[in-house]
């Protein structure tokens, strides 16, 4: 593809091609038992990858998270109803009991265990076709996973066949699903949407830095914190856009409704006096004013500057994914991915790794960070991460940590 077409690409993409016509609705609850330091149950409602609604049973606390949905519950008051009887009796019982029967058929009533779900559907506003999706995750590994049009449960691992079974002979629940998946849940969604668009976007322009792990690595542009995620970024070299050595990452949510992205370039043939030559431009839709950054070394953030300073790469959290969407295995999915990957320095720490130190962390929320921290090291060959506290050990389906100083040094 030529420069010139490439660029018009470019163009349809930003002017067009965010405005996304696939809208998600998706609920992610999760259980714990043995685990005192968090929530017995709490969840978050996603709209388009953007935070709306949160819930802590053992806070009892049940709240929307944008003005928008502050705006849904005081004109719908029955979607209020709706979500305090789902948070605060229909799911914690569930789950209560889902978890207690799963011990007991594992046979491991000690310890900690962390049962999640992701439930939601898909509407496209063009077609107006839905895709509904349930899945669960247990301890940190997939379990079941709800066909909607087989209207039947599909077993993720062996273990999971008795429960499948089970909950295919429950027809009356079957129906329910379908139901919710079919009907309520998109009824939802189109209510939360057409909410979310006469609400007013305030435009928020990121904070721009290059990272870049090693002197031979190549070198990343993150964009993080802007709003909304219609953005593009690219690196040019003498006022032209540049597309061999490039690597251009996804639009990821932040935790906090912003967005953040992530553009590589390949140093490894550039000249020190050619590097000024070399600038990244990150632009945001309908906003005049580019965010532009020459490559420049003095600025460049690495693992050996942070260590000497202790200075702190972010101040936005990251998620990174606990169980894979869409019934994919743990760490494996090209999402979760796409997630480790948007973090500097943390293409060697495997998702599944983190995964694993999911219950050690469970228990050690709140302990001190003497003790949890070289524990936490250790369980990572080859890395040591420094948290200096936990802000949330589980967010939903995320393990969220907030990046006070959390850069990932490889030994």
């Amino acid at each position: 593809m030529d420069k010139e077409k490439m660029k018009l690409f470019l163009l349809i993409l930003l002017c067009c091609g965010s405005f996304a016509v696939k809208h998600t609705l998706k609920y992610f609850v999760t259980g714990s038992s043995g685990a005192p330091n968090i929530p017995e149950l709490f969840g978050v409602l996603m709209v388009d990858g953007i935070q709306m609604g949160y819930c802590d049973v053992s806070k009892k606390i049940l709240e929307p998270r944008q003005e928008w949905a502050k705006n849904i519950l005081k004109k719908h008051p029955e979607q209020l109803g709706w979500y305090k009887s789902k948070c605060f009796e229909d799911q914690p019982n569930f789950f209560r009991e889902l978890i207690s029967s799963l011990k007991q058929q594992f046979n491991r009533s000690e310890g900690v265990h962390i049962l999640q779900r992701i439930d939601g559907c898909e509407w496209d506003e063009t077609t107006g076709e839905v895709i509904g999706i349930i899945q669960y995750h247990y301890n940190g590994e997939d379990f079941l996973e709800f066909d909607l049009k087989k209207q039947t449960w599909i077993a993720l691992k062996p273990e999971a066949d008795v429960t499948k079974q089970k909950w295919d002979t429950d027809q009356r629940g079957i129906k329910h699903k379908e139901n919710d998946l079919k009907n309520i849940c998109p009824e939802h969604l189109k209510l939360y949407v057409e909410y979310e668009k006469s609400f007013p976007q305030t435009k928020v322009l990121p904070s721009v830095s290059l990272l870049q792990k090693t002197p031979s690595s190549p070198v990343s542009c993150h964009a993080t914190g802007f709003y909304p995620d219609r953005a593009v970024m690219f690196w040019r070299k003498d006022g032209e856009e540049l597309h061999e050595g490039v690597e251009i990452g996804e639009i990821l949510p932040n935790n906090d409704g912003t967005f953040q992205l992530s553009v590589n370039l390949n140093v490894s043939s550039v000249t020190p006096e050619d590097w000024r030559r070399y600038e990244c431009v990150f632009q945001l839709s309908d906003v005049e004013n580019n965010s532009v950054n020459t490559l420049n070394k003095t600025v460049i953030r690495t693992n050996e500057s942070k260590r000497n300073s202790g200075e702190s790469h972010f101040d936005k959290a990251t998620p990174i994914v606990v169980a894979g969407d869409r019934g994919s295995r743990v760490g494996s999915s090209p999402y979760d991915q796409k997630v480790a990957n948007s973090i500097p320095g943390s293409d060697t720490l495997g998702i599944v790794s983190v995964v694993k130190t999911l219950h050690l962390l469970v228990m050690a929320r709140g302990a001190d960070g003497a003790i949890w921290q070289p524990r936490l090291c250790q369980s990572v060959p080859g890395h040591a991460i420094q948290y200096y506290y936990l802000n949330q050990l589980l967010t939903v389906y995320f393990c969220t940590f907030t990046y006070y100083d959390s850069y990932c040094h490889i030994h």
